[in-house]
């Protein structure tokens, strides 16, 4: 654990989600970190960050150099190499809150570099509620989960999911069921779009006993997430209606805060003791 006044922060990412995390980072939080590290395989993007922020000398010309200048980094690349990025920056033994939650399904090993470093992996509940009953339900039998996703087409637009299987979004006009699974389905399939899938699973510990369905129509104006858990405790049903993040209409913006969130408990509650 770095010391009180050691806190050296990395973000991973200069997108949607990625420049939010550093701008609260900067503003948001009073405890005594500093963001010093900004990278993105766009340099462009992570410049016109850094300027919005008025810290040039953060941007990093590569991932070696990000890493060196970090012992806490925010991931959020959202992108195909996630999970071996994840892995490195474990390896070189920094702390770090994951936002492509997805890439932690079925991983032992990211927990086992964990475990072997003593590090803090930070994993935001997401954009859905009911996370917190569901890790109690987890200590005794779950008969079954159910996650029911509805988004708008643009929400999913692009995934290569869709012309895999013929499907034509901008052809939907009602209620359809684009996708009725199990949860490593899910998000194989839908990488950008179904992290509250892999939070759910790991959260139950249960992902053998998880269904995944995504609906879309374009008269959904909002992302929402309806999670029903059956188990020896009784049964709970959620249902989270977000609207998209300003920046990135595949992103909830419930998501993005919760990041922020986990970030604010991490630094000014645990770090400080309180």
């Amino acid at each position: 654990m770095a010391k009180k006044n050691n806190w050296k922060i990395g973000v991973l990412g200069c997108g949607a989600v990625g420049s939010r995390l550093a701008n609260f980072v900067t503003t948001g939080l009073k405890s005594p970190c500093r963001l010093t590290a900004l990278y993105d395989v766009d340099v462009d993007r992570a410049k016109s960050l850094a300027k919005k922020l008025a810290i040039p000398h953060a941007v990093c010309p590569s991932f070696s150099a990000f890493l060196k200048k970090s012992n806490f980094i925010i991931e959020a690349v959202n992108a195909n190499n996630a999970r071996a990025l994840i892995e490195k920056i474990l390896i070189a033994k920094k702390h770090l809150l994951v936002m492509s939650v997805g890439q932690m399904l079925h991983s032992k090993k990211i927990f086992d570099i964990v475990e072997q470093n003593q590090l803090s992996l930070l994993v935001p509940s997401g954009a859905i509620a009911g996370v917190d009953a569901l890790k109690s339900a987890s200590h005794k039998q779950i008969e079954r989960i159910t996650l029911t996703t509805r988004k708008p087409p643009k929400g999913l637009a692009g995934n290569p999911y869709f012309e895999q299987k013929g499907i034509d979004l901008t052809k939907i006009k009602k209620e359809t069921v684009v996708f009725d699974g199990n949860v490593k389905q899910a998000v194989k399939n839908f990488p950008r779009n179904i992290n509250v899938a892999a939070t759910i699973a790991l959260a139950s510990r249960k992902p053998a006993r998880m269904r995944v369905r995504i609906i879309t129509s374009p008269e959904f104006k909002t992302n929402s997430h309806e999670l029903e858990v059956v188990g020896d405790f009784g049964r709970f049903v959620t249902r989270t209606e977000n609207v998209a993040c300003p920046d990135n209409p595949k992103t909830s913006y419930l998501a993005v805060l919760s990041g922020m969130q986990t970030l604010k408990q991490f630094f000014e509650n645990s770090y400080l003791g309180t």
